[in-house]
């Protein structure tokens, strides 16, 4: 891919691709999703480089790094937020979702699935218009909330045949039947299961092996075994062909054939199949599914009439269990302080950045934040008015009372100044630049109607009580005022200038006053 927009265009072209595709194969999407992200890195562009990383972390998490994941989400989802980039969000949300199902927190996984949907706009593509609607009926149907669940179930529907989304329609009637099923409703499960194989048959493709699995475990409860040995094994075919979702895929595949060849009375079959799994689970540490497998090996004992080893592996299956909690509510709190320790380390990065944009005497913002801020506003092109305030004869203050006395002055010149221009201007601020010197910016405000309010503010410094400060020397001001269009160019160095410019000449003309830009220099502002 060579430089410029054209190579911008295509890995834009690429992502899209990624985000709005079911990907089988997660070890190949994430070597496809970090040579995009490579890609991105080399074009420099930021927007390019976070949609490749987070399509990258997407497929890091099917390999079970959920707190690394959780982790790198948060600062995804920190750059939509701050880019307005409300789609990313909703999908940030979405992966935090399923983070927090594969934990067992099964609340916050609908509440970040209701957040994934919430956000969703006009630009949101088909793919995550039904994709995000379906995760969130997965979600109520996880928290019993299955009437809820079938509602969102008929939406997404309508959305994915109203958009000819045909293979997300499978995908979707999949994950339904299933919910129906472990909502323990079988003949609802079978029904929309029948919709599911006519669905597909309509449109020519074949069902994948989450499918053809979703099917079987029905025919198993509605005493199918028959049929659901011949789907189980049309399901295996099919991934041993390539189609693989998650690491516990095969696992699960076989103690589902292992549960249909009990029905069928196959024991010895039954228990090579259920062996299989039990080595997938053990090898990839699939706690959840070997639970299940000590479950499937206990119904094995007692249909060969091994009671005594069919009531220890019930035990065992117990146990199993119990861990299996243990282990959930461990996983759920290494999320949770992923969650805490990212957030707690955003808020203290933001703290010592606000500390060094923040002048320690005054506490109002110093030349830093200017420099950082200043630009954009003058390049934005919008009316603007900056103003350089001066601390009249404090050299004065400094050498005959103190310099204690000079920074109390400081500091009480600072809250005015602060105070006054928010009352004036709410979208101003007021920086300290230096010294005994200030700057205050006016946002959307002519130079006119800026002159009149900055002399206001000059007035209320020479009003203030000084008393137990100074005692009976005064404190006054003078301000050099300069509109953006005023300056040579629209630049901080040179708007800054002709204000600097003007403060002299307020200095000059006999200090506290205030003096203004090109057509407002005959009128210096000073008390008659």
């Amino acid at each position: 891919m060579t430089g410029g927009a054209p190579a911008a265009e295509q890995l834009s072209a690429a992502l899209l691709t990624m985000e709005n595709e079911i990907v089988w194969d997660a070890e190949a999407g994430y070597a496809a999703a970090a040579e995009l992200e490579r890609q991105a890195a080399t074009l420099g562009d930021e927007s390019l480089l976070v949609r490749a990383r987070f399509c990258r972390i997407c497929m890091e998490m099917r390999t079970g790094d959920l707190a690394g994941a959780a982790r790198q989400i948060h600062d995804v989802h920190d750059w939509a937020v701050a880019h307005g980039d409300r789609n990313l969000q909703a999908r940030a949300h979405l992966n935090w979702a399923n983070i927090h199902r594969l934990s067992g927190d099964v609340a916050k996984c609908l509440e970040h699935s209701v957040s994934a949907v919430e956000l969703l706009d006009d630009d949101a593509t088909p793919y995550m218009q039904i994709n995000h609607r379906t995760r969130l009926a997965d979600a109520l149907g996880l928290n019993g909330a299955i009437d809820a669940a079938r509602v969102r179930y008929r939406q997404a529907e309508e959305l994915a045949r109203e958009l000819d989304q045909p293979e997300l329609l499978t995908m979707l009637l999949n994950n339904w039947s299933y919910t129906e099923y472990t909502s323990g409703d079988f003949v609802r499960a079978q029904e929309v299961a029948r919709r599911l194989q006519a669905h597909a048959d309509e449109n020519g493709f074949e069902l994948d092996p989450a499918a053809l699995d979703t099917i079987g475990v029905i025919q198993i409860e509605n005493g199918e075994y028959a049929a659901a040995v011949d789907t189980m094994r049309a399901c295996l075919a099919q991934y041993e062909a390539g189609f693989s979702d998650d690491a516990d895929d095969l696992a699960e595949y076989q103690l589902t054939m292992a549960r249909a060849l009990r029905g069928l009375g196959a024991v010895e079959e039954a228990q090579a199949s259920l062996d299989a799994s039990r080595e997938l689970c053990i090898e990839r540490e699939l706690h959840e599914v070997q639970v299940r497998v000590h479950e499937e090996q206990a119904e094995l004992h007692a249909l060969r009439g091994e009671h005594a080893a069919a009531f220890a592996m019930h035990k065992a299956f117990f146990a199993a269990h119990e861990r299996l909690g243990s282990l959930q509510r461990e996983a759920q709190a290494q999320n949770r302080l992923a969650e805490f320790e990212t957030a707690e380390a955003r808020e203290e990065a933001e703290r010592f950045r606000e500390q060094a944009r923040r002048d320690p005497l005054t506490g109002l913002h110093n030349r830093r934040y200017i420099d950082e801020e200043l630009p954009g506003l003058i390049a934005a092109g919008y009316e603007l008015t900056v103003a350089i305030v001066d601390l009249d004869y404090f050299k004065r203050i400094n050498d005959e009372l103190s310099h204690e006395v000079g920074d109390q002055v400081l500091v009480r010149t600072a809250g005015v100044l602060e105070r006054e221009l928010a009352a004036a201007v709410p979208d101003g601020f007021v920086a300290r630049m230096g010294g005994e010197e200030f700057l205050l910016v006016l946002p959307a405000t002519p130079v006119a109607a800026a002159a009149a309010q900055l002399d206001d503010i000059r007035r209320a410094v020479r009003a203030h009580d000084w008393r137990d400060v100074t005692g009976g020397l005064p404190v006054t001001v003078s301000i050099g005022v300069a509109g953006a269009d005023e300056a040579s160019t629209r630049s901080q160095s040179a708007v800054l200038a002709l204000a600097d410019h003007h403060l002299y000449a307020a200095k000059r003309a006999g200090r506290d006053r205030v003096v203004a830009g090109r057509e407002y220099r005959a009128r210096a502002f000073r008390d008659r």
